[in-house]
């Protein structure tokens, strides 16, 4: 008589689940953010070794630089995976920064009101820039740049007309000034507002109807309103949120700077791109991640402090940001192509 001989497969061995977990982490759209920052950090702290970059206070400098930079790149980078872009963070930056310094600083308006009117100057702008785009069928690079333009403009040549300058002071002391200006040490509290907004974003794209919403109007627009989702009021959502966080940096600098300048935060209009596209979000749309521009921020600011301890030429600053920029869009296409064949 016979005997049946039952079959099994072998049981899963930890180097088999090692490899998928490692798999499924290279995958990732920060991943590749995550070893551009370690290898850059490495880089300093071996270049600068004893000047002081591993300090608290280098560590705080150039965490301070990468929470501004971050507060509005994670919004900008909502919007880049819903498939739009907006170069007018720079100038809502610079009109929120002479409109709280007026208001306040020259007129007397409480300070709660100079903030309110510039959160309505935010929506107002990031709906201008929703609306048209959506409405018009024009690239929202065009119609960004005209808002940056035009708003940069108006903010320059309204505080000229009123005070005579475009710097304009303003001391804010108390509590407004500790929940926008507050530091420990030479650590800034405009680094809480950036893990805050971080984790917040990290939480609506993954866990949340509304992020299935973004990644599928960037992936696909059409597909995604065939399948009944309102991609036109899902951009321009994300266009008021951008505007609103461009706000919240531009109050910050003006409680930290102590006075308003309207052309302050142009340099926020590119750097929010880099920074976004180095933490793994693709210009194409669809694919990305807040963590992933979180450590995009941090390179950014650790490439940028860390010439300062180097001593080299701040030149040097942008050919690094440069070649990491296109490192960054090769690694993010090559692990997208491995995220798509998974």
């Amino acid at each position: 008589m016979s005997s049946d001989i039952t079959r099994q497969a072998p049981p899963a061995t930890d180097s088999s689940s090692l490899g998928k977990f490692l798999g499924d982490t290279m995958r990732r759209p920060e991943f590749g953010a995550f070893i551009g920052t370690l290898t850059v950090f490495v880089f300093f702290a071996v270049v600068t070794s004893g000047n002081g970059f591993l300090t608290w206070r280098g560590t705080a400098g150039w965490l301070n630089v990468a929470a501004e930079l971050g507060i509005v790149a994670v919004p900008v980078a909502l919007l880049m995976i819903g498939g739009e872009l907006d170069l007018s963070v720079g100038s809502v930056i610079g009109a929120t920064s002479v409109l709280v310094a007026v208001a306040t600083g020259i007129y007397g308006a409480p300070i709660w009101l100079s903030i309110a009117l510039a959160l309505a100057l935010g929506v107002g702008v990031g709906l201008f820039n929703g609306i048209v785009t959506v409405r018009t069928g024009l690239p929202s690079f065009i119609v960004t740049l005209v808002s940056m333009l035009a708003l940069a403009g108006l903010a320059l040549g309204l505080t000229r007309f009123l005070v005579g300058t475009p710097n304009v002071s303003l001391s804010v002391e108390g509590a407004w000034r500790f929940l926008f200006a507050g530091k420990w040490g030479p650590a800034s509290i405009s680094i809480i507002w950036w893990v805050l907004v971080s984790l917040v974003a990290g939480w609506v794209l993954f866990r949340t109807q509304f992020g299935n919403w973004i990644q599928a109007t960037g992936g696909d627009r059409q597909s995604a309103r065939e399948a009944g989702i309102r991609t036109d009021r899902v951009k321009i959502t994300l266009f008021i949120l951008t505007a609103v966080a461009a706000v919240l940096v531009g109050v910050i600098q003006t409680m930290t700077f102590n006075g308003g300048e309207a052309t302050r935060g142009q340099v926020y209009v590119f750097n929010s791109i880099i920074a976004t596209v180095i933490g793994g979000v693709l210009l194409q749309g669809g694919y990305g991640s807040p963590i992933g521009v979180m450590l995009g921020a941090m390179t950014f600011g650790i490439v940028n402090v860390g010439i300062f301890y180097t001593g080299w030429s701040s030149d040097w600053a942008q050919l690094l940001l440069g070649l990491l920029l296109l490192a960054a869009v090769l690694t993010n296409n090559l692990f997208r192509r491995l995220a798509m064949r998974a």
